[in-house]
């Protein structure tokens, strides 16, 4: 369907009805999930904590009712839980010795949210009257597990509602983002910035001339951060405040603390991922405490809740009288606490949802940046937009695309990012940043090829470096050729790299493949030497779509006494977990094998995009050649890799 075809509210209304069929596949596929896969499988898979123990419950600065909790499990297993997601305990019974993971959940009928979560420590806010009792007599029994997330759809599709009915600045936005009308600029001549290279000036200057819309496109290693922070701190100039968001919390987090770098006042909404003074420093949360007139609103808040639990059922004139009085003043220091914070800020930031927070009602801002727009459902970029004059996106479409679960709606095109579409209807809004500072030139070469046009340039510092002296930059090892050789050889029973399936929803595993990698890795490191590994703290990637194949390969590196000594220098996850991440060596496990020549989802290009471009110096592919290279593109990848051997062998 073709975007002029349909009037905006038209449109709006499909993304409508393909977000309300995502919605009811997600929730319907978690009640399955839920059901059928047992809780240590939940557990290993980082959706359940258990068992628990549980420390102090306690008021936070924002007058919630917190319970702090503590993972006494596996802590090596990688856990889904961040701020804001809902959350329900409950508690575990045995239902008889029929099988290990054989139970029966009985979940507390309240929901929590996570306020904060550390390493093994999370504090959950519940709901006032929350049996916080019950809790410490569960016997080791208790467990904390992710809840269906209603809070996230109920903001988006409230957005596309609104948005709809819109008149005013969302309305004309609403029409242009919709239509092939030109986005309207302001006309002046470039500025300067002597420490960004051109295309990033040019892309400043686009963003600063913009009246309704520009997009920063920044491909793996342009320097798209510094980029955008250059660009809201030149905003800064000419308003008084902005908003800033981003899809994650990782995001929000990444680019907040980029932006106190760069000097400016930024104030958090939520709590970070990453907990360390420096971020925690400039959370909502903790600006709050540090407040000088908190210590009085806490007091009058403790005042409040011992009223309550004291007063007689036969309520007297004076309890009201006394309770209004105490209100009142507690709503005034607030307002005034606030008041003074939001003042202060130049810079309010949050994740998308985040931005429908109560704090931020009737707020305006001349300009909402949103990073890492390339990965956010564009219901979701309607939620901050309609408190914003004019709309800035960062990101890149050729990079990871929004998590969508329901096939139909994303054959519909709800995986069709709001950037997406206006960089193909709007390409005079779109920047492209091509100078990379990241990788070898051969490693970028293949990418820019297929993703970019062949427009990426390779900046002089880093277009030749290399771990070795005539290393190639990128080497394919065959899985094929590994099970062929074997079958060949005397007395050897065949070995077999293929693929096998690990349980529903729960992904595909290749052991031989992930053994065949970890020897390929000890193999490089023996050419470049232990000792110098160490000395210059190269660092190491190991990447798989498959998380099955992530956990097997963690387990394994475990097992390893070669690996002990570089065991802090080598990460393994898989390619949403390195999104944004670099390394000097990445290695890559493919996983697929089959005689079908099926590859599953790596038929979705941009995720091995994001891991080839993780790497500096070199990448090392290990997949079965026959099954892979029926798709075009790694067809083209295994005859690219190819051809760096032949011409350095020239």
């Amino acid at each position: 369907m073709a975007d002029n075809d349909n009037s905006p509210i038209l449109q709006l209304q499909r993304q409508r009805m393909l977000l309300q069929m995502e919605y009811e596949e997600e929730k319907k596929a978690f009640q399955e999930h839920t059901e059928a896969i047992g809780m240590l499988r939940r557990v290993k898979r980082g959706d359940a904590w258990m068992p628990l123990r549980v420390g102090k419950s306690y008021y936070n600065s924002l007058n919630q009712l917190c319970v702090e909790v503590f993972r006494q499990g596996d802590d090596d297993i990688d856990h889904n839980f961040e701020f804001g997601k809902p959350v329900q305990f409950f508690v575990l019974k045995e239902k008889g010795t029929v099988r290990k993971d054989d139970v029966l959940t009985v979940p507390f009928s309240l929901t929590g949210t996570v306020s904060f979560v550390d390493g093994d420590r999370m504090v959950v806010s519940v709901p006032d009257g929350f049996p916080i009792g019950d809790l410490q007599t569960t016997n080791g029994q208790l467990g904390i597990q992710l809840f269906f997330d209603e809070t996230s759809y109920r903001l988006m599709f409230d957005a596309l509602d609104r948005t709809m009915r819109a008149k005013g600045r969302l309305g004309y936005l609403r029409d242009l983002f919709y239509s092939n009308q030109k986005a309207e600029t302001f006309s002046f001549p470039d500025m300067g910035f002597s420490y960004l290279n051109a295309t990033q000036q040019h892309a400043v200057n686009e963003v600063l001339r913009a009246k309704d819309v520009a997009i920063v496109h920044g491909p793996p290693g342009t320097g798209k951060t510094t980029t955008l922070v250059e660009a809201i701190y030149e905003t800064l100039r000419r308003e008084s405040q902005v908003l800033v968001c981003a899809q994650s919390n990782m995001a929000v987090d990444w680019i907040s603390e980029k932006l106190v770098d760069r000097g400016l006042n930024v104030l958090r909404i939520g709590n970070p991922v990453r907990v360390d003074d420096k971020m925690l420093s400039f959370t909502y949360e903790r600006r709050f405490e540090a407040h000088p007139d908190y210590p009085q609103l806490w007091s009058i808040r403790k005042a409040i809740r011992e009223l309550r639990s004291h007063h007689s059922r036969r309520v007297t004139d004076g309890y009201h009288q006394k309770m209004d009085r105490l209100k009142s003043r507690a709503t005034e220091l607030e307002i005034r606490i606030n008041a003074e914070l939001f003042g202060e800020a130049r810079v309010i930031a949050c994740t998308l949802v985040g931005s429908a927070n109560r704090l931020l009602d009737g707020m305006k801002f001349g300009t909402l940046f949103i990073d890492e727009a390339a990965q956010a459902m564009e219901a979701a970029c309607w939620i901050p937009i309609r408190r914003a004059g004019r709309v800035i996106l960062a990101g890149d479409h050729c990079q990871l695309p929004p998590t969508v679960k329901c096939y139909e709606a994303l054959k519909g095109g709800l995986g069709r990012t709001l950037m997406e579409r206006l960089a193909e209807q709007k390409p005079e809004v779109v920047t492209l940043l091509r100078m990379q500072y990241r990788m070898h030139e051969d490693i970028m070469r293949f990418s820019s090829g297929w993703f970019y046009h062949n427009q990426m340039i390779a900046a002089p510092e880093v277009k030749n470096r290399s771990i070795l002296d005539l290393d190639l930059p990128m080497t394919w090892i065959d899985t094929s050729e590994f099970s062929k050789n074997a079958d060949d050889a005397e007395n050897t029973e065949k070995i077999s790299i293929h693929e096998e399936f690990v349980g529903e929803s729960f992904g595909r595993i290749n052991k031989t493949e992930a053994e065949l990698t970890l020897l390929s890795l000890q193999a490089y490191f023996e050419l470049i030497g232990k000792q110098r590994i160490l000395d210059e703290r190269l660092d190491v990637g190991i990447i798989s779509p498959y998380r099955a194949q992530v956990q097997y390969l963690r387990q394994q590196i475990r097992k390893k006494e070669w690996i002990k000594p570089f065991r802090t220098r080598i990460s393994v996850n898989t390619v949403d977990g390195f999104q944004g991440q670099e390394r000097d060596i990445i290695v890559i496990s493919l996983v697929r094998s089959n005689d079908e020549g099926q590859i599953g989802f790596l038929r979705d290009l941009r995720r091995m995009n994001v891991a080839i471009t993780r790497a500096r110096m070199k990448v090392i592919i290990l997949g079965d050649r026959n099954t892979l290279t029926r798709h075009p593109f790694y067809r083209k990848l295994w005859n690219y890799v190819k051809s760096l051997r032949t011409n350095s062998e020239e």
